[in-house]
């Protein structure tokens, strides 16, 4: 009988699909089950960007195949939109890549970079996809730990030589996913000159770098002086403009890194379908509108949920940015046992603390990239059940 290979084998299952299976058994139930597990925007996609894609999917010149980096189109929006919000030049023939998603992105950097068996350090709480990336490469994930007595930021300097050593890459993400921690410039200014000391590429995923609140503006990793020397950071559509399922990304930085990942993806895809690519180039040329009132949206329901968090007694920071909380688990319960508890007895999905790692253990993420009523009812539920009562 055919099997998959050892690594796909032994490779964990993805969290959220496991969430997804739970789900769908208590639908079968009966039970309604309130999401907010999974970080998928619910807002709908601006219609300007809609309508760009209708106009070009009607033209029969964008149905051949997109060049293998991305169309001129959406890498010049996207040199555009570096220069516009972060003031950072880029080469579109050299330092932009376009991507199917930046998940794919991602994982498919570490498969061009590292060899079996070499390590890339990776944050503790962080983004499960990581480690299922290295894992695939026949890498080893070296793991630092973000601790939220630090601001949830990497504390380099508590790095062994000996990981550092076994390591080629580093993997940062901020805002962050799940902790909603945001930085300054000087956290990644100490990041490049770590890695360039310690011969490191770094790479940053800034999935969520224009989901922010109040007056808050996250930086990018290439306003670093020489950052693009050792950097690159990856970039999503999927958040700000509610494109999830439009799979749209890119990367930008170092040529090398590009030039390598560019490799890997030429024999794997043939980049994104064109109409989408001028879609998302339409986007990035907009003026931000959209982005804001979405965020407005996010807001709106963070502060109900926070209210609604404090009141049931349970410890959790207000972000500046990502549309998740990272909340503590009430006395007694691990991460996993609480989250179990509110599914089974509330009929609510959060995502336990330990699926992202070690160091999540006692903690809870909430998205919410549900509509407010929902948020609502997911809360007299919760409180419910921490009253002792059930469903």
């Amino acid at each position: 009988m055919s099997k998959g290979s050892k690594q796909v084998s032994s490779l964990p299952a993805y969290l959220f699909s496991v969430f997804h299976k739970k789900k769908v058994a208590l639908e079968a139930q009966g039970v309604d089950v309130i999401d907010l597990g999974i970080g998928a925007p619910d807002l709908p996609t601006p219609s300007f960007i809609i309508n760009r894609l209708a106009k070009e999917a009607r033209d029969p010149e964008n149905h051949r195949y997109s060049p293998y980096g991305g169309c001129r189109e959406f890498k010049l929006a996207v040199v555009d939109f570096y220069q516009k919000h972060y003031r950072v030049e880029l080469d579109a023939d050299s330092e932009v890549l376009a991507l199917i998603g930046s998940k794919e992105g991602i994982a498919h950097l570490i498969s061009a970079v590292i060899d079996p068996g070499d390590g890339v350090l990776t944050p503790d709480p962080g983004y499960p996809v990581y480690q299922s990336a290295i894992h695939l490469a026949h890498g080893t994930g070296v793991k630092f730990p973000l601790d939220e007595a630090n601001g949830y930021t990497p504390r380099l300097e508590k790095i062994s030589e000996r990981d550092i050593r076994r390591s080629k890459l580093m993997l940062l993400n901020y805002p962050n996913n799940p902790t909603g921690a945001t930085v300054d410039l000087d956290t990644f200014e100490k990041a490049v000159l770590f890695s360039k000391t310690h011969h490191l590429s770094l790479v940053h995923d800034a999935a969520y770098d224009l989901v922010t609140f109040r007056d808050y503006q996250a930086p990018s990793l290439l306003q670093v002086p020489g950052a693009k020397d050792v950097a690159v950071e990856f970039g999503s559509l999927s958040k700000s403009f509610n494109m999830t399922g439009w799979r749209i990304g890119y990367v930008v930085g170092n040529k090398d890194l590009i030039k390598a990942l560019s490799i890997v993806k030429s024999n794997m895809d043939t980049s994104q379908f064109l109409p989408i690519q001028k879609a998302a180039a339409t986007a990035l040329n907009s003026d931000f509108v959209a982005v804001k009132e979405n965020n407005r949206v996010y807001e709106d329901r963070l502060d109900m949920m926070m209210k609604a968090l404090q009141e049931m007694n349970i410890e959790a920071d207000k972000p500046r940015g990502t549309f998740f909380i990272w909340a503590k688990v009430p006395g007694g319960h691990t991460s996993q046992a609480f989250a179990e508890k509110m599914l089974s007895e509330a009929g609510v999905i959060i995502t336990p603390g330990n699926a992202f790692g070690s160091k999540g253990e006692g903690y809870f993420r909430i998205s919410l990239s549900v509509p407010k009523e929902r948020l609502h009812e997911a809360v007299i539920r919760m409180k419910k059940v921490m009253m002792g009562g059930t469903l």
